[in-house]
């Protein structure tokens, strides 16, 4: 317990906030780490530097690294996930074209409108 006193309101409050404050922390060195061991543009030693910057003084050294090479993150992530997409594609069989001749059975069926229809191929075709 962080006060004297047994059991508080106060005492309740000051360790909720100490544990959203540890889950918050660990959520973002998951974050952090996890975009930082997938990145090819940075070394070993640079890897090293920032887990050893992470663990020593963690709240510091997440600032950092959001700071400094947080605005590659997202990018990484989109085009991480237009990767998975194409592997995925890949791997199951499905291309493009097979989607785009499904969409136009839907179409004509009526299972979807023309605007529904423009908005799923152009997704496609990006």
């Amino acid at each position: 317990m962080l006060f004297q006193g047994g059991f508080t309101f106060t005492n309740f409050v000051a360790d909720a906030f100490a544990v959203f404050m540890l889950v918050l922390w660990f959520w973002l060195f998951i974050t952090v780490a996890g975009d930082l061991f997938r990145r090819d543009d940075v070394s070993g030693i640079g890897k090293v530097c920032w887990v050893i910057l992470l663990i020593i003084l963690p709240y510091v050294g997440i600032f950092a690294y959001l700071l400094t090479q947080g605005r590659g993150m997202a990018g990484r992530d989109q085009a991480r996930a237009r990767q998975i997409q194409e592997d995925l594609r890949k791997t199951f069989g499905f291309s493009v074209a097979d989607e785009i001749e499904k969409l136009n059975r839907l179409k004509s069926a009526g299972s979807i409108s023309a605007e529904e229809y423009g908005r799923l191929r152009a997704r496609l075709v990006q």
